[in-house]
């Protein structure tokens, strides 16, 4: 964790792209709530193969105009064309937008080819060809490996050619056990890799959602959480207090072992994050000395 140690922590929060009336009034609740604790920066997600383009920039667009928090747009090379995605990179440098998610992205159902970029490295590499160093480009990591991944080893390997691509800094898939994430950092220590990788964090709200996000990601639930969040069955309060305690508990050994920073997948939802920074004791700036 030496290599960590040496960056500033940075906190920031995820949000999705609104479906409806009901999900942007949900989505404006959540970043007004998290705004005043002065993240580095919020992130919208994009949809697989680009199914969420527009959105995702007005979404990114709105937020950075009405929050005053620097927003980092996901952008995906899943079923896109290096035209398009230069023309998209053009529209964000135009708005402001100084940091950008580089991800492969999904193949969505139906899709056989996947584009012109196949890979997350080739994307950060066609960014860094096409806009220089405008952009802090944030990859992922991913301490218990991609579910796609032949191996441990080869999952490395491409991490080490995304940060060679260009990448500053890497989000981790979320991850209950710390160890994964400690064992993920040395071996990129081992492999010369020195960037930021800031843990993602998932709070604990559903049992059956959490499940089947897991099972899609190849996040691990460890078999103690599971059971726990079994034995509540329609229990919510008791359940979403003891994932905030266990996640709480999670976030705390990270920060105390030197990881730089958090990044929190908020659902659109900040109460449960909220429950997670008090627990934390992480600064909360009064009222009216948000940025």
């Amino acid at each position: 964790m030496e290599t960590q140690r040496r960056f500033p922590q940075v906190f920031s929060f995820e949000f999705f792209p609104p479906k409806t009336a009901e999900g942007e009034a949900r989505l404006r609740a959540a970043w007004q709530a998290l705004a005043p604790l002065r993240p580095a920066f919020f992130s919208v997600t994009y949809g697989a193969g680009g199914s969420t383009r527009e959105r995702t920039l007005e979404t990114v667009l709105a937020i950075q105009r009405d929050s005053g928090v620097p927003v980092a747009p996901h952008l995906s090379c899943i079923g896109s064309t290096r035209a398009a995605i230069a023309e998209l990179l053009e529209r964000y440098r135009a708005a402001g937008i100084r940091r950008l998610v580089a991800l492969r992205g999904d193949l969505p159902s139906g899709m056989v080819e996947p584009g012109e970029l196949r890979y997350a490295n080739e994307l950060v590499a066609f960014i860094r060809e096409t806009t220089g160093a405008h952009f802090h480009i944030e990859v992922a990591a991913y301490p218990e490996f991609h579910p796609q991944a032949p191996s441990a080893q080869a999952d490395l390997e491409h991490f080490r050619r995304k940060v060679e691509a260009g990448a500053d800094s890497a989000i981790t898939q979320y991850f209950y056990n710390a160890d994964a994430y400690f064992r993920f950092v040395t071996d990129c220590e081992r492999m010369g890799l020195a960037i930021p990788i800031v843990p993602g964090i998932m709070p604990i709200t559903n049992h059956a959602q959490l499940a089947r996000f897991s099972d899609a990601c190849g996040a691990e639930i460890p078999r103690w959480i599971r059971k726990r969040l079994e034995a509540y069955g329609d229990d919510l309060e008791s359940l979403r207090a003891f994932g905030a305690d266990v996640v709480a508990d999670l976030c705390r050994r990270l920060l105390e072992a030197g990881a730089p920073g958090l990044h929190f997948y908020t659902l659109n939802r900040a109460g449960p994050v909220l429950a997670i920074w008090e627990r934390l004791g992480l600064p909360r700036p009064a009222a009216g000395t948000a940025s």
